[in-house]
């Protein structure tokens, strides 16, 4: 068995794709087992290769995986927490970034200024196993009966720093919607008052706050056929990425460097102020890197992109 610890989020999913599926070439013979959290499920069958998933929620619980694997692999972080945790499943090997503190002096040195695909390709090449990190693709999932050829808003993020001014989304939805979008508004159940806020003040029916009413499977499915996706640096975003769907993604404080889309693929925009000054900042609500992006700014970006896919059509045709 080789297991691979990434008890995260959808983003982080997604971003280690091309880790994952080098691992699969790497060993195709042998058992791949997921250690991520079991809500996950439906994501890690798109991105194919994995043979189960370990529910895991956090690092503070044992690995329950039966016997000891023949290679663990960590694409969690850079220890000592996660190294240990792996660890204690007893691998004949264990692929990590270097960790004194976790016992583990193998492995490269954790750089801070990296891209996040691009950190876990680099780890696997360390000990010759090479990863793309270009093969992002998602399968596409099998018919759900959402709407397709919507706009996907998604005004929310676990970190409410990471998110544009609801009142801005509004005003988006607003002037999308008279430009001839479909507008649906996307999110978690935690998120759906956000979302109904956000509809509300565009004037759109409760029928178009999708929040909490999607399973990751849906989320996916709606993403894959999506005209145009808006959100924040979140997971949503990585979807677009994933599925080639036109996106633009409004970033703050965390620079795109380190989490956008590549920035080879003009289907995708990426929008950042820059670094902003964390003392004009109360802690509460948008982070002013966020609040700097204007409306104008984004819908310029959003007639970009369409512009791109116009053209590509045209071409391809």
């Amino acid at each position: 068995m080789i297991l691979v610890l990434r008890a995260l989020g959808v983003g982080d999913l997604v971003t280690a794709v091309p880790a994952l599926r080098a691992l699969r070439a790497a060993y195709p013979s042998r058992e791949l087992a997921l250690a991520a959290p079991g809500w996950l499920a439906p994501l890690v069958d798109l991105v194919g290769g994995v043979d189960r998933v370990v529910d895991t929620a956090g690092l503070e619980r044992p690995l329950r995986v039966g016997s000891a694997p023949r290679v663990a692999v960590n694409l969690h972080g850079r220890g000592p927490q996660s190294h240990r945790l792996l660890a204690a499943t007893g691998p004949g090997r264990l692929l990590a970034y270097a960790s004194p503190d976790a016992d583990h002096v193998d492995g490269p040195r954790w750089a801070v200024d990296e891209h996040e695909v691009d950190r876990w390709c680099r780890l696997l090449s360390w000990y010759d196993i090479p990863a793309d990190r270009a093969d992002l693709g998602l399968r596409r999932p099998g018919p759900t009966g959402l709407p397709s050829g919507v706009t996907l808003l998604h005004p929310g993020s676990k970190i409410p720093a990471k998110r544009w001014p609801a009142e801005r989304f509004a005003a988006l939805a607003r002037t999308l919607t008279d430009q001839g979008h479909r507008v649906l508004l996307t999110g978690s159940a935690d998120e759906r008052a956000l979302a109904a806020r956000v509809a509300d003040a565009a004037g759109l029916s409760s029928d178009a706050v999708l929040a909490g009413r999607t399973d990751l499977g849906g989320l996916a499915a709606l993403v894959a056929d999506a005209r145009l996706v808006v959100s924040g640096d979140t997971g949503i975003a990585h979807l677009a990425t994933g599925y080639g769907t036109p996106s633009v993604v409004l970033f703050g404080p965390v620079p795109p460097a380190h989490w956008g889309p590549p920035p080879d693929r003009p289907r995708h925009r990426v929008l950042w102020a820059g670094e902003a000054d964390w003392s004009r900042w109360d802690g509460v609500g948008s982070h002013p890197t966020m609040a700097a992006l204007r409306l104008d700014e984004v819908l310029a970006a959003v007639a970009e992109v369409e512009r791109v896919v116009r053209v590509s059509g045209a071409v391809a045709a």
